[in-house]
């Protein structure tokens, strides 16, 4: 039996309170601002942002006045738990691979955190009225809502004062506005003072909450009717549909099993007497139920495409984590859509999410804790495609493993540079990589572009600058290109045309890491006839100089 306090019992006014949340926020507000210098945050100063942030808010949203001793408890170790996951992100952030994701789970695992302990989780555990939870969901959302809209509004307010105030030369305003600290005073007290106004009135929250559920509600109807649409014409194309959309259907799959989470959750509501009467509701909302499962499970068939196609990474990793969690949210729904058959079905589906809720809350907190590095699993299916044959040499991403797993990845990548042919060759060009490449623009080998290279005159120099340039831009010489000498600008620096099939650009080598600069004008004409390696190139006086291609002119001249 519960012991929790019933909705009601959370009404009562308490007139402080909005004094005390806008002092609250507001001293929050000035103690990021002084933490923030607006340069990267160091991992000691992320911590004490994160713990002032989640600490704050915690204490904001579930302070009771007559029971504020568990509130200060909930509210400092939440701000510790997301301080030294926030230090953890900031400090490790280049040595563990995707630290974001860890900080979003700590993020996901607060927000859970917070409706169950504000219903009395921690005294009563599974035990805990299901009523109470979701009254405390919804009013949270909503009061939070509407303090941030305040929050706005209180700006463009102040915007307004301003120019009033400007017509007649007072200023104040402006020279706060431009003060760090006033930003955050100011938004933090507006947030605040709205927070504690709404949350002195969650009898009229309560009341908004219905509204809300019923506007929600209203979108079950097409999301049902395109659920059915898909899994018809899913399962009468043998699933080809799904193969030829892997690179969108995994997110795509996962919102849609989320909307049918919140709209079936929007339409049974938190017991049996406040769950829509509407004959076509109930059934909608039966049907959405028993959607998440094969969402879920589409999305998980989704991914194992694209694993099976590229392997492992951290970002697939995490992909699959909210895939197994939203599988066994589709597991429990469709075993309580058995158990409860057509009346009983709702309460199994809310006892279901209570359970999923919690279990949830600690996964997402495991999951932030440093205790996984998803890079050095990662980097491990990666080269065990590669040893397998999985993937050519050529086509193997080096550029991931030098900076997409981390600390893991890059040691995995001075392995294969060790081995001998070409896999140590391109393995060793990617670790001297200085920068990221694009996805595609990867650095070619050298061997490579100097066989589609001709320089012109044949100076062995020149070639080796623009070799140099190439290996790192290689996109820039695809197929075939001809650099074209013309000679040393002012600043000593040699300069090139840098001619393919679109025309020429021209550059400056000699810059920094071997790179070169753009210098204009160029040309992007397209040749008349087919361009090649064995193109006939010619600078010609004019009285200006201008290039031309099988005796056609390129562009403007080159002067």
């Amino acid at each position: 039996m519960s012991t929790a306090p019933a909705p009601e019992d959370l009404l009562e006014d308490w007139e402080p309170r909005p004094f005390v949340l806008a002092a609250l926020l507001a001293g929050g507000g000035l103690g990021l601002c002084f933490l923030f210098d607006g340069s990267d945050p160091q991992p000691l100063a992320g911590a004490g942002a994160a713990f002032i942030f989640f600490g704050a808010l915690a204490a904001a949203f579930a302070l009771d006045p007559r029971n504020w001793k568990p509130v200060a408890i909930f509210a400092l170790a939440l701000g510790a738990i997301m301080a030294g996951i926030a230090w953890h992100v900031l400090r490790f952030e280049e040595a563990y691979a995707g630290r974001h994701f860890a900080f979003a789970a700590g993020v996901f695992a607060s927000v859970i955190a917070l409706p169950l302990f504000q219903a009395g989780f921690h005294r009563t555990g599974l035990n805990t009225d299901y009523k109470l939870t979701h009254f405390h969901v919804w009013t949270d959302a909503i009061s939070g809502a509407g303090a941030l809209a305040f929050t706005g509004l209180s700006w463009l307010m102040l915007f307004l004062l301003d120019g009033l105030l400007g017509l007649v030369g007072i200023n104040l305003i402006e020279d706060l506005t431009r003060q760090g600290w006033f930003v955050w005073m100011w938004s933090g007290g507006a947030f605040g003072t709205a927070l504690g106004v709404l949350r002195n009135n969650l009898k009229i929250i309560g009341s908004l909450q219905n509204v809300v559920l019923i506007v929600l509600s209203l979108l079950a109807v097409p999301l049902a009717l395109a659920l059915v649409v898909f899994l018809v014409a899913l399962l009468a194309s043998g699933g080809q549909a799904l193969w030829d959309a892997t690179d969108s259907a995994t997110p795509v799959l996962l919102a849609c099993a989320v909307g049918c989470f919140v709209l079936t959750n929007a339409i049974m509501r938190d017991d049996d007497v406040a769950t829509s009467r509407s004959r076509i509701l109930r059934p909608v909302a039966m049907v959405l139920a028993a959607g998440v499962l094969p969402l879920s499970i589409f999305a998980a068939v989704s991914m194992g495409i694209r694993m099976n196609q590229h392997g492992l990474t951290p970002e697939r990793i995490w992909a699959l984590i909210c895939i197994a969690v939203a599988v066994a949210y589709g597991l429990a729904y469709a075993v309580g859509l058995a158990r409860g058959r057509r009346l009983g079905w709702a309460a199994h589906l809310r006892r279901a999410n209570l359970n999923l809720a919690s279990a949830t809350c600690v996964l997402a907190l495991i999951l932030a804790l440093p205790l996984w590095d998803f890079g050095a699993i990662s980097a491990r299916n990666q080269i065990a495609r590669l040893d397998a044959g999985r993937v050519s040499v050529e086509a193997f991403d080096y550029s991931a493993l030098r900076w997409d797993f981390g600390d893991a990845g890059r040691r995995a990548l001075a392995r294969l540079g060790e081995r001998e042919g070409e896999v140590g060759r391109l393995a060793r060009a990617a670790a001297e990589q200085i920068e990221r490449p694009w996805r595609g623009m990867e650095p070619a080998p050298r061997d490579d572009i100097s066989a589609r290279l001709r320089v012109q005159p044949d100076d062995p120099e020149l070639r080796r600058e623009v070799l140099d340039f190439l290996t790192i831009e290689s996109w820039r010489c695809a197929k075939a290109c001809i650099a074209l000498d013309l000679g040393r600008n002012a600043a000593g620096r040699r300069e090139i045309a840098l001619i393919e099939g679109y025309g020429f650009e021209r550059f400056a080598l000699g810059g920094p890491d071997g790179r070169a600069d753009p210098v204009f004008p160029g040309a992007r004409d397209e040749p008349e006839t087919p361009f090649d390696i064995s193109a006939k190139v010619e600078l010609r006086e004019e009285p200006r100089r201008s290039i031309y291609i099988n005796g056609r002119r390129i562009g403007m001249p080159v002067d």
